[in-house]
């Protein structure tokens, strides 16, 4: 166990998968049964999510201790600096550091619902690049993660902006980027050549999502943003009213994706498989 970006320089291609805790008025057992069947895929890490502002934060720094204790596997804690103070996230750095979590994804996060515009307007970290600079001058023992865009990010004017801003993210202290989830390989690949140009070398591992029904996918671009290519649109279209064709349709779509990301000798292969090992095995036992 350590700094997870050691391990994009000794392997041709690292693959991990995120995962998320249970929200706090549930109970954590039934999470932490259905993660260890990670033990036996054994990916190279697992990204674990971290509500707005820290909500859910308890049961995430649990979740994270667990698999790295108990499962056996690299983790990487997602951690928000939009409703964080300085002193919130010295506490919850500290907190990571005394349950042996030493790599972090710095985002930016979503707004607390709860959150006023004074306090939004007057927070300490604007974006993830002010906080991946923070947490590199004053924890240099944490490994920082950050993510970056194939479809670009929703408030970038355009592409030169937000390619712009990730180069920001990365001299910050981002040492390797995992992309947000995208369905076009093409524009993965326009996103590396555009960092290729600007002088990013930090290695990206692609976000891919495999979509395993029809439901899922309106609500996954409606929270990413994501674009929907027509060969996709025309899967949910062919399969989509019948649920057992859909998911194995949306599997070997993810699975197609994933073999052309390799043949273009990608870094690394991130599944959002929303805590469905079974689905994770069944990808990896097919590309890896």
């Amino acid at each position: 166990m350590g700094s997870i970006r050691e391990k994009y320089d000794t392997k041709k291609t690292v693959f991990s998968c995120e995962v998320f805790p249970p929200k706090k008025d549930k109970p954590i057992e039934p999470t932490m049964e259905k993660l260890s069947a990670f033990r036996d895929i054994a990916p190279d890490f697992l990204s674990v999510t971290y509500g707005a502002g820290g909500s859910n934060a308890g049961n995430a720094v649990e979740i994270a201790s667990f698999i790295r204790r108990d499962v056996g596997v690299d983790v990487l804690s997602h951690i928000t600096s939009v409703g964080f103070s300085r002193e919130k996230l010295d506490d919850g750095l500290q907190t990571f550091r005394e349950n042996g979590i030493e790599n972090v994804l710095a985002l930016r996060g979503d707004r607390p619902k709860d959150m006023t515009d004074d306090e939004y307007n007057s927070r300490d970290f604007f974006h993830a690049s002010d906080m991946a600079e923070y947490i590199q001058k004053n924890y240099p023992d944490f490994t920082i993660a950050g993510a970056c865009y194939p479809d670009k990010h929703f408030e970038a004017s355009g592409y030169d902006e937000d390619i712009a801003n990730l180069k920001k993210k990365v001299d910050s202290g981002c040492s390797f980027l995992i992309s947000q989830l995208f369905f076009d390989n093409e524009k993965f690949y326009r996103m590396c050549d555009m960092m290729e140009r600007l002088g990013i070398t930090a290695p990206v591992s692609a976000g891919i999502m495999p979509i395993t029904s029809a439901r899922m996918l309106g609500t996954t671009v409606t929270l990413s943003g994501t674009s929907v290519p027509k060969s996709l649109s025309d899967t949910i279209a062919k399969y989509g009213e019948n649920d057992e064709d859909m998911k194995k349709a949306g599997i070997e779509y993810a699975e197609d994706q994933v073999r052309d990301l390799l043949s273009h000798d990608v870094r690394g292969i991130h599944l959002y498989v929303m805590n469905k090992p079974e689905i994770a095995e069944m990808i990896f036992s097919e590309v890896r």
